[in-house]
């Protein structure tokens, strides 16, 4: 049966390869996502934004704010 099965989904495999590659791309980009040190990083490299003026108060704080949920969700998921 293993060999019937096989052949009957061939046609099927580009699709599955597919998806498996989508899934990777999707746990890489939550790993990123939630990287404690890159999420700092960002932090350090707003500060430094707001400290030289580089972008409105208001674009800052809202960037921090999202890095601080994420940040609180990383280390309340833990």
């Amino acid at each position: 049966m293993g060999l019937f099965t096989a052949l009957l989904t061939l046609p099927l495999a580009p699709v599955r390869g597919t998806v498996w590659i989508a899934e990777k791309i999707q746990e890489q980009a939550e790993l990123e996502l939630y990287d404690e040190s890159a999420i700092q990083q960002q932090l350090a490299e707003l500060a430094a934004a707001r400290a030289t003026g580089a972008y409105d108060e208001e674009e800052i704080e809202r960037a921090e704010d999202m890095l601080i949920e994420r940040l609180l969700e990383l280390r309340n998921g833990q």
